[in-house]
């Protein structure tokens, strides 16, 4: 008796294998769209921790050798090659320099600058928030997607126990269980979205910050000379070179 009811729990035909063995191909269209769904999301959420680390290392890396150098050009140098804040203080650098022709001689050198600085600091900010609408979007619609492969199963359960005439107890709880494990999958693929989306935008809040503190240091030392969070230049001869 022991080995009949070990053979039949082996044998026993619902579940989540039994659900992506059979030939059902809405049931596989789910599967594969929810599939699809949390690969591309832990795929962003793994990228945009890789990003934010970087930022924020790069920041620490600032307050040490660039605000410490004798000149902007000089620190520029200390600062990797792609750095976020590289390109900040590049472009910088180039409004400052250029800040000639029709187009500009009528915006003052500080209203000129303030405009690009603000320009390089969107276009990060813009870096740091793509992706997660994506996950936001998984993390609203991916139980309703779930719940669509339950309905249709239980529709189709439904369906096969009228035909066949037997609307036993367990006629009725194997298929509507395995229909279940739709909107069970939905939900896994759900919350590690919303968690990873709230917790991603609550770190990109702290980066956010850092950049406009750089970016408006920045301006104080290109316009005035001096960094507006300590109130003194980092060199003597930098502003000479970069202030027409």
């Amino acid at each position: 008796m022991e080995n009949q009811a070990a053979a039949a729990s082996t044998t026993a035909p619902y579940g989540l294998m039994a659900l992506i063995n059979n030939h059902d191909w809405l049931s596989h269209g789910v599967l594969i769209v929810l599939a699809v769904m949390s690969f591309f999301s832990w795929y962003i959420m793994l990228t945009k921790v890789w990003d934010q680390s970087k930022l924020s290392k790069s920041y620490k890396g600032v307050e040490k050798s660039f605000w410490t150098s004798p000149s902007l050009k000089d620190g520029v140098e200390k600062l990797p090659k792609g750095d976020a804040f590289r390109s900040i203080v590049e472009e910088g650098l180039r409004a400052s320099a250029h800040h000639e022709g029709r187009l500009t001689d009528r915006i003052d050198l500080n209203e000129w600058i303030t405009m690009t600085l603000q320009r390089s600091v969107a276009n990060i900010n813009g870096t740091l928030q793509s992706g997660l609408g994506f996950l936001a979007t998984v993390g609203s619609t991916a139980p309703f997607v779930g719940l669509f492969g339950t309905v249709v199963g239980i529709i189709k359960a439904l369906i096969a126990i009228g035909l066949s005439g037997q609307p036993s107890i367990d006629k009725v709880a194997g298929p509507v269980g395995e229909a279940l494990i739709m909107t069970a999958i939905g939900l896994v693929v759900a919350v590690p979205a919303v968690l990873g989306y709230n917790w991603l935008v609550s770190r990109n809040k702290g980066l956010q910050e850092n950049l406009r503190n750089f970016s408006s240091d920045l301006h104080a030392y290109l316009v005035g000379g001096a960094r507006m969070a300590t109130g003194a230049a980092p060199a003597a001869a930098a502003p000479a070179a970069v202030r027409k």
